[in-house]
């Protein structure tokens, strides 16, 4: 299965990703994760990233392109794959077809914004292994320790309000236009993300199911 996850910043799309990825043993491929390796190595391509997602902004599509390209060329996609926060536009969506990258579903999870706002100041993420979870909707076993790596969980300075809600106005005017182009061709599916983590993996298993 190729699959792309949509949804806006703070969605819950990471978590659907490492559950779908877990069930159908296919990679979850996250450009964010990638930028802030990049990002936390110091790389000349963290820098240039930093700058924007530091305002809130998307990285450019030639650096996030070179990234995917890389990765759906290894063997570990060769099965199948989930990209999640790619693509990001119109823009970005015509590349991946040009790659002659197949695509079989594009599953959109839908939360207001500031259902978003609220849900993001609770996120909680693990520096050395880049896990996601939630003081309310998704708690670690241990709390402020990664149930993975048991390294002590940070909140990101992307997820502060005013920044949350700039990425969400870059969203809606940059990304959700994606929303028609797979419409489109017949690739789209729609699920309301719902208050308990359960309720929305539920709803995403049954999507996925008639596909």
């Amino acid at each position: 299965m190729n699959l792309i996850l949509m949804g806006a910043p703070g969605a819950g799309k990471g978590t659907q990703a490492e559950i779908i990825s877990e069930k159908f043993q296919i990679p979850a491929i996250s450009t964010g994760e990638i930028l802030r390796a990049s990002i936390k190595a110091g790389t000349e391509l963290g820098k240039t990233a930093k700058s924007y997602i530091d305002k809130g902004d998307l990285v450019p599509d030639d650096v996030v392109i070179g990234i995917i390209k890389e990765h759906l060329s290894s063997d570990a996609c060769k099965n199948g794959f989930i990209l999640d926060g790619f693509p990001r536009s119109v823009a970005q969506a015509e590349a991946l077809e040009t790659l002659g990258v197949k695509i079989d579903a594009v599953l959109t999870i839908e939360v207001e914004d500031e259902r978003i706002v609220a849900r993001m100041g609770g996120r909680r993420v693990c520096p050395a292994c880049g896990a996601s979870y939630h003081v309310s909707y998704n708690p670690p076993a241990k709390e402020g320790i990664c149930d993975k790596c048991f390294a002590e969980l940070i909140i990101r300075s992307d997820d502060a309000a005013e920044t949350v809600r700039n990425r969400l106005v870059t969203y809606h005017n940059q990304t959700e236009p994606l929303k028609a182009f797979y419409a489109e061709r017949g690739l789209l599916i729609t699920v309301e993300g719902q208050e308990e983590l359960d309720d929305t993996t539920r709803l995403v298993s049954e999507a996925l199911a008639k596909i």
